[in-house]
């Protein structure tokens, strides 16, 4: 049996658990939208034409915002087609992802929808196209009450308060040569800034996201942010960080580990940070914003299903990302949802990409059913329970050697402590053994098990295992039995089965 300790203290809290880590990502991109949470003459469809199994699904999930409207998809769109009405909006190309785009969702209708699913709205604004002006005019559409023609044209169109949007993002991965408009980053870095300055004086009340590097491997990662931080230090209050993951081909121990490339992407991205605070002179919190995270068989969209998709005819709402999840890329969202706790002092938000039926956690079929993609589950379970203060967690466990990160752990692990509870994350990321973790709560007893489960290949199935249309709940958590706490609540014991992501809520003595 392998064997692992964990141990934790009440007095070593990393942060407090900010609700923004668990957001999630609604792009105008193929079925995210239309036929995702937007159907009119679906069997569940509400008089506004949302779809309520899709709904109630979302509920379930419990985001706590969503980006929108995307993604590659605002480098190109004009704010203005989406609102006023439906009869009169234009029809366009989006050429981001090779689709044609109805309006017939808008700012109006998305808001709208956000209100029903209880979550805060993230706006991102076109960097691409467009710039200062249309973003400070969308601002003051959204959120300027009343007396101006941008805001009367909001309560024309029939919302007389405003939006009310916090959060907004400037622009979208704009260091990719993929996004439209593109730009190095000091010409991106100028235009951030003098962007973020405007919005700022039409709503100082506003946070603003600048755009960091779309991923760990680009060749100007860390230049850029450097670049785009010495011009917006003073001005923005986060800074984005896009992280997607995938198993390789015959590198599943790497794959396992993706939770160990976060954190160190993570790391690289906050020590940019203090690097130009200290530079400049500047004393204040710049937030890492994880707005784009994920599983994503990516390689195999860009070597095999991206050229029929984007040589084809214009379509609307085509078929586009729709990866179904296994057991080990359940594991692995688990594993990144640890992380993001376990740096929730230097990560501000993060949103979990995308959120129904482009490598989402939630699948649907036109006028057919929704369902519980693997992956659902530890971001459900998480969201629901992660609460109160983040607290170090100390491992000593057995290990192996991946390709991709050296040494890495068996075991990952979070801890979250309230008053009245404590709450163990946990990962076992060997593919073949179960593991004894013995958790050492000296520094935070506690009195009873609360409730455990687990999420691992199904009895007759294996890592591979899915849910799909015709077979929706094959892979779900399941009660975790071996877990045990000694009469002192000082010391936990639990067996995690093998490639397993685990939830175990303990009660806190100090509440007994």
């Amino acid at each position: 049996m392998l064997h692992a300790r964990l141990s934790i203290s009440r007095d070593d809290v990393v942060a407090p658990v900010s609700p923004r880590l668990f957001g999630s990502f609604v792009e105008h991109m193929g079925r995210a939208v239309y036929t995702g949470i937007y159907e009119p003459g679906h069997p569940t469809a509400d008089a506004d034409g949302f779809r309520q199994d899709v709904l109630d699904l979302v509920r379930e999930l419990n985001p706590s915002l969503i980006r929108y409207p995307g993604g590659n998809f605002v480098s190109g769109f004009r704010w203005e087609d989406s609102v006023g009405p439906r009869e009169e909006r234009p029809t366009r190309l989006d050429v981001a992802w090779h689709s044609v785009e109805t309006n017939e969702v808008g700012l109006h209708e998305f808001a709208g929808w956000a209100e029903k699913a209880n979550v805060e709205v993230m706006q991102a604004v076109n960097l691409g196209t467009r710039g200062i002006a249309d973003a400070a005019a969308l601002l003051e559409y959204s959120n300027h009450s009343t007396g101006t023609a941008l805001s009367d044209q909001r309560r024309a169109n029939g919302q007389t308060e405003p939006f009310g949007i916090q959060v907004w993002c400037l622009g979208n991965e704009m260091d990719g040569p993929w996004q439209i408009g593109h730009k190095t980053a000091e010409e991106y870095g100028r235009l951030a800034a003098e962007t973020a300055r405007v919005m700022k004086w039409v709503d100082p009340t506003i946070e603003l996201v600048v755009a960091g590097s779309s991923n760990a491997e680009m060749p100007t990662f860390g230049s850029w942010e450097r670049t785009v931080l010495e011009h917006t230090i003073e001005l923005v209050d986060h800074i984005s960080l896009h992280a997607y993951y995938e198993e390789k081909p015959g590198d599943l121990g790497s794959f396992l580990a993706s939770g160990v490339g976060l954190d160190r992407f993570i790391g690289d991205v906050a020590a940019v940070i203090d690097e130009v605070a200290v530079s400049q002179g500047v004393d204040r919190f710049i937030g890492i914003s994880v707005d784009e995270w994920n599983v994503w068989y990516q390689t195999r969209f860009n070597e095999v299903d991206k050229a029929p998709l984007f040589s084809g005819e214009w379509n609307t709402h085509p078929r586009l990302i729709e990866d179904e999840y296994n057991v080990s890329d359940a594991v692995v969202v688990g594993s990144l949802l640890i992380s993001l706790l376990r740096n929730s002092d230097r990560v501000s938000m993060a949103n979990l990409a995308q959120l129904v039926n482009v490598i989402a956690p939630i699948r649907s079929e036109p006028n057919g059913p929704a369902w519980r993609q693997t992956t659902f589950f530890p971001f459900a379970r998480t969201a629901a329970a992660a609460r109160g203060e983040v607290l170090a967690a100390t491992i000593h466990s057995d290990s192996y050697e991946s390709a991709q990160y050296g040494t890495v752990d068996l075991v990952d692990a979070a801890v979250t402590a309230t008053d009245d509870e404590i709450v163990l994350f946990l990962v076992n990321r060997s593919a073949t053994d179960p593991l004894t973790l013995e958790v050492d709560l000296a520094g935070a007893p506690a009195g009873s098990v609360l409730s455990a489960e687990s999420l691992f290949a199904p009895e007759g199935g294996d890592r591979f295992s899915t849910n799909a249309v015709d077979h929706q709940d094959t892979v779900h958590p399941v009660p975790l039995t071996e877990v045990t706490l000694s009469d002192d609540g000082e010391l936990a014991t639990v067996v995690l089965p093998a490639l397993s992501w685990s939830i175990v809520r303990l009660t806190a003595r100090s509440a007994a």
